[in-house]
C-alpha cells in the first residue's frame, strides 16, 4: 500500500506541474515554437486526435518506424511502456504479447490470447504467424488496459492495431533492399496503380532471409535463421460519392528452421552439455519448420448522411503449422515434441458511426466462427513411450457493442461503452500413451493401439459477459486533457488441450473466463515543443487463467486453472520533446507492481487445491521499463540526414509464475543507432541500422522440465545479438 500511495503522490505532483506549465504556456506561447503535429488514431473505432482519447495509447507512425529501423512487430516492446511483445518459445513467427502484465504465452490451439491483434480492424484470433514484419505500414497503435467494450473478448491486457498504408491516387513504386549481419538479405517491392479515377490496385511482396545466429551442433543446420516470404495485394474503389470499398489479401510463408533453445544446465549423456553460444543447440529431433498464414478481407464504408456512416468488415483467415521442439536439446529423444496446428476463422463486423454536435460514437455487431485443431507428441525416451495428444476447438462468438462520447460542455466529456459477448465452444481432447519412443499414429508414426488412454472427451460450454466502460475527461486547455476511467475486460474460458484426466480429473470440466477491472486516470496533450501522455492505473484480476506443465509419474501434467486473483498498479509516461528545431527526443517510462492475493494449485500427491500465493509472481511483468531515443535531422549533401541513437531498459522479470534463477532474466539495456539519409527529391533513401550494439544476451522465453526423468531439461530462448544492416530504397 505504501508503494501505491507513493505512486499516487508522484502522479499527483506530475499532474499539477504539467497542468500549470501547460496553462501558462497556453496563455503566452513561445516565439518560434515548433509544431509537433496532431497524431490521429482509431482507438475508439473512429478517427480522433490522440490527446482526445481517454485511453492509454502509444502510436508509432511510418516516419518513426523508418527512423528506428523497426523490422517486425516485436520492436514495440522497446518503445512502449509496460509491454512485452516477443517471439514465442521455440518459434520463429508465433507472437506472445503482454500489456501491464496481462497476456498469454501458450500458443496451443484452443488457448486464447490476452492481447488482441488487429490488422486494418480485422481480428487475428490465433498467434501463429502473427509476428508481423513491418512493411507497407502507416502506423501501429498499442492500446493499454482492458478494451472489452469496443474490442471485446481476449483484450484483457489491451490491443495492438497494425494499420497498413492506403493506396495512392497516383502511380507509385517503392523498391527496397537490405544487407546485414549474418548474411541478412531483405527485399521489398510495393506500389499502386490507378486504373480509373475511382479505382486503384496495389500490392507489396517482401522476402526476408538470414543465416542463423547459431547452429545445431548435432545436425549442422542453421539455428535462429530466417526464411520468410510475405505478400499483400489490395484494391480500393469509390463507386459513388460517400461509398468506399477496400479488398485485401495477404499471405505469409515462414520456412525458417525450428528453434530448439539452449540448454542451461548440463545433463547426462552425449550432447547434454551446455553449448558455448546461447544460440547453439545439440537437438536431434530435426530441422524442419513450416508456417503458412493467409487472409482475405472486404471493408465497405457508406456515408448514409452528414451524421451517420455504415461500415462492414468481412474477413476470412487460415493458418497451417508443422513444427518441432526438442525440449531436452540433446540427440537423444528424451523430451521431443513434434506438432501440427491448423486454424481458420470467419469474422463479420457491422458498425454504425455517428457524429452530431455534442454526441459521437459507434455501435455495432460482431460475429466469429473459428476452428482450431492440432496434434503433438511428447516423446519420452527414458520412459520408452510417446504420449500422443490431439483435439480441436470450435468457437462461435456473438457480440453487440456501443461506445458513445457526450460533450456536456466544450471542455467536459463523458464516455460510455458497453458490450455483450456470447461464446459457444465445443472442445475435443484425446491423450494416450503408445509404446516406443517414436512418433505416435496421430502424427504419422507406426500404426499401433494405445497402451493407456489418458483423456478422451468432447464437451461444449457457453461463456457470456457484459463488459462496460465509463470515462470522464476534461480539457484543461485546448491542448491538454485529463481523464478518469473504469473498464472491464474478459478472456473467454475453454478446455485444456493437454489435459490429463488421469493426473487431473477435473480437466474435463474446462476452465472459466477471467476478468480484469481497471481504474485509470490520465493526463495528455501538448505544450509548445512538448507532447506527452501519462496515466496511473489500478487493476483487479479475477479468476486468472494460468497454464503450467510439470513432470509427473508416467508423463507430464498440464494445468489450465482459474488460480484466483491478483491486484496490480502502475504508472506510465511517454512523449516527445522538440529540444531544438533539428533535435528531438522520444521517451517512455513504465512502472508496474503486482501481487497475487490467491493462487490455487492442484497438488498431484494430495489431489487437493492449495493456496500458494506466497510462492508466485506475475510472469513477463518487469517492475520498470524505459525508452529514450534522440533524433537529429540536418541538411547533409543537399538531402535530409536523420540520426537516431536510442536505449531501451527492461527490469528483472520471471518467465513463469514460479521464479527460477536459471531461466529468469535480469535487467538489461539495449542500445541501437540508426542513420537515414533521404535525397532532395525524396526518391532515394539510404539507411544504416545498428541493433543491440553492446551485444546483450537476454532471454525471451524458456521451459522448465528439471529432474532425472527428463535429463534436467531447462532450456532458454534468446533475443537477437548485435546486428548491423544497410538499406537502400528508391521510389518512383
Amino acid at each position: 500500500m505504501n508503494r501505491l500511495v507513493k505512486t499516487a503522490l508522484l502522479a499527483g505532483t506530475a499532474w499539477s506541474a504539467l497542468s500549470t506549465m501547460a496553462i501558462a504556456q497556453d496563455a503566452t506561447p513561445q516565439e518560434g515554437a515548433s509544431d509537433l503535429g496532431e497524431v490521429v488514431v482509431t482507438a475508439r473505432r473512429r478517427d480522433e486526435a490522440l490527446k482526445d482519447v481517454p485511453i492509454s495509447v502509444s502510436a508509432i507512425g511510418e516516419e518513426r518506424l523508418e527512423q528506428t529501423g523497426v523490422a517486425d512487430i516485436t520492436a514495440l516492446q522497446q518503445q512502449t511502456p509496460n509491454a512485452t511483445v516477443q517471439v514465442a518459445r521455440g518459434s520463429n513467427s508465433t507472437l506472445i504479447s503482454f500489456i501491464r502484465g496481462i497476456g498469454q504465452q501458450d500458443p496451443l490451439w484452443g488457448f486464447e490470447p490476452g492481447v488482441g491483434l488487429y490488422v486494418d480492424d480485422v481480428y487475428i484470433a490465433r498467434p501463429q504467424g502473427a509476428v508481423l514484419d513491418v512493411y507497407d505500414v502507416s502506423r501501429i497503435e498499442v492500446l493499454r488496459g482492458p478494451q472489452g467494450s469496443l474490442y471485446g473478448r481476449n483484450t484483457v491486457g489491451g490491443a495492438v492495431k497494425y494499420v497498413t498504408s492506403g493506396l495512392s491516387r497516383d502511380p507509385e513504386m517503392t523498391l527496397r533492399g537490405s544487407y546485414g549481419s549474418y548474411n541478412q538479405i531483405d527485399l521489398l517491392a510495393s506500389g499502386s496503380m490507378p486504373l480509373a479515377d475511382n479505382f486503384r490496385v496495389g500490392g507489396a511482396i517482401a522476402s526476408y532471409q538470414r543465416d542463423g545466429y547459431g547452429a545445431n551442433l548435432n545436425t549442422g543446420a542453421e539455428h535462429y535463421n530466417k526464411d520468410v516470404l510475405a505478400g499483400r495485394v489490395s484494391a480500393e474503389w469509390e463507386p459513388q460519392d460517400g461509398v468506399q470499398v477496400r479488398l485485401a489479401y495477404d499471405r505469409t510463408e515462414d520456412n525458417s528452421n525450428p528453434r530448439h533453445g539452449h540448454r542451461q544446465v548440463a545433463g547426462v549423456g552425449p550432447g547434454a552439455g551446455i553449448p558455448g553460444s546461447v544460440y547453439d543447440t545439440y537437438a536431434g529431433l530435426g530441422d524442419t519448420n513450416e508456417v503458412m498464414n493467409q487472409g482475405l478481407s472486404a471493408t465497405v464504408q457508406v456515408d448514409l448522411n452528414d451524421a451517420w456512416t455504415f461500415k462492414s468488415i468481412t474477413a476470412w483467415r487460415e493458418g497451417e503449422t508443422n513444427t518441432l521442439i526438442d525440449f531436452d536439446n540433446t540427440p537423444a529423444p528424451t523430451l521431443d515434441v513434434p506438432a501440427v496446428y491448423s486454424d481458420d476463422q470467419l469474422t463479420q463486423e457491422f458498425q454504425f458511426l455517428f457524429n452530431y454536435d455534442r454526441i459521437q460514437g459507434v455501435m455495432g455487431f460482431f460475429y466469429l466462427d473459428g476452428h482450431a485443431e492440432g496434434a503433438f507428441d511428447t516423446i519420452a525416451g527414458n520412459l520408452g513411450i510417446v504420449i500422443g495428444t490431439a483435439g480441436y476447438v470450435n468457437t462461435t462468438s456473438y457480440a453487440f457493442f456501443g461506445d458513445v462520447n457526450l460533450d456536456f460542455t466544450d471542455r467536459l466529456h463523458l464516455g460510455l461503452g458497453l458490450r455483450y459477448t456470447l461464446d459457444e465452444k465445443t472442445g475435443s481432447v484425446f491423450r494416450a500413451n503408445y509404446a516406443g519412443a517414436t512418433r505416435s499414429p496421430l502424427l504419422g508414426g507406426t500404426a499401433r493401439a494405445p497402451t493407456l488412454v489418458r483423456t478422451n472427451y468432447v464437451a461444449s460450454k457457453d461463456f457470456d459477459q457484459v463488459t462496460p466502460k465509463i470515462s470522464l475527461s476534461y480539457d484543461l486547455t485546448d491542448d491538454l486533457t485529463t481523464y478518469a476511467s473504469y473498464s472491464r475486460g474478459f478472456k473467454s474460458g475453454g478446455f485444456d488441450m493437454r489435459g490429463d484426466a488421469i493426473l487431473t480429473p477435473n480437466t474435463v470440466n474446462g476452465y472459466s473466463p477471467e476478468t480484469v477491472d481497471s481504474y485509470e486516470i490520465g493526463l495528455k496533450g501538448a505544450m509548445s515543443r512538448f507532447s506527452f501522455s501519462s496515466a496511473i492505473f489500478y487493476n483487479e484480476y479475477n479468476d486468472q487463467q494460468v497454464t503450467t506443465q510439470v513432470p509427473a509419474v508416467g508423463g507430464i501434467a498440464s494445468f489450465v486453472d482459474n488460480v484466483g486473483s491478483s491486484t496490480f498498479y502502475g504508472a506510465e509516461f511517454e512523449g516527445r520533446l522538440q529540444i531544438l528545431d533539428s533535435l528531438s527526443a522520444n521517451f517512455a517510462v513504465g512502472y508496474l507492481h503486482s501481487d497475487f492475493e490467491e493462487f490455487l494449485r492442484y497438488n498431484l500427491t494430495t489431489m487437493a487445491y492449495e493456496d500458494i500465493s506466497d510462492q508466485v509472481v506475475l510472469q513477463n511483468a518487469p517492475e520498470w521499463t524505459g525508452y529514450l531515443g534522440f533524433t537529429w535531422i540536418g541538411n547533409v549533401g543537399g538531402g535530409e540526414l536523420a540520426v537516431t541513437p536510442s536505449v531501451a531498459y527492461r527490469g528483472d522479470y520471471s518467465q513463469f509464475e514460479f521464479p527460477n534463477p536459471v531461466l529468469d532474466q535480469q535487467a538489461y539495456t539495449l542500445v541501437d543507432l540508426s542513420v537515414v539519409w533521404t535525397d532532395p527529391t525524396n526518391r532515394w533513401t539510404l539507411g544504416v541500422y545498428g541493433k543491440n550494439l553492446t551485444d546483450e544476451e537476454y532471454k525471451v522465453g524458456g521451459y522448465n522440465f528439471a529432474g532425472a526423468l527428463y535429463n534436467d531439461s531447462l532450456i532458454a530462448y534468446y533475443g537477437p545479438p548485435q546486428t548491423v544492416t544497410a538499406m537502400v530504397q528508391f521510389k518512383f
